[in-house]
């Protein structure tokens, strides 16, 4: 049995005005640092997290979505968005950030970190991890 634990971070905040999309990402890099299993989720509002062309300069907070760019490089390549979350907002895939990852067991492939799945596939995920924390 392995010693390392899956853990899903499970956004549903906007990206502004709180705390806890920013406090997320930063637990998310520090535990894949960490060398853990580290997952996210975004539902509700959390999927405004990883809209592409973020522009906070009328609300003088700083843009750090461009830190979801660096998820890859920690091998942080499972980022599940709710379908029904998206839909809710009017948002399709394409309105996502194209994230990327490098494959090791593929040649380096650069491959997609967002899977858009259902509410019952997330379900499903959750389920399967040792922890899951919610922001």
């Amino acid at each position: 049995m392995s010693d390392i634990k899956k853990f899903l971070y499970l956004n549903r905040k906007a990206p502004y005005g709180t705390i806890y999309a920013l406090e997320s990402l930063e637990v998310v890099l520090i535990g894949a640092a960490f060398e853990q299993d580290v997952s996210l989720a975004f539902v509700d509002d959390g999927v405004y997290e990883l809209v592409k062309g973020q522009d906070t300069s009328e609300i003088g907070m700083k843009n750090f979505s461009p830190t979801y760019n660096a998820l890859g490089d920690y091998d942080v390549n499972k980022l599940y968005v709710e379908k029904e979350s998206l839909e809710a907002r009017g948002l399709t895939e394409d309105d996502l950030m194209p994230l990327t990852y490098e494959d090791e067991d593929d040649d380096w492939a650069e491959k997609p970190s967002i899977r858009v799945v259902s509410s019952a596939e997330l379900a499903d995920i959750m389920d399967e991890q040792d922890v899951v924390l919610a922001f």
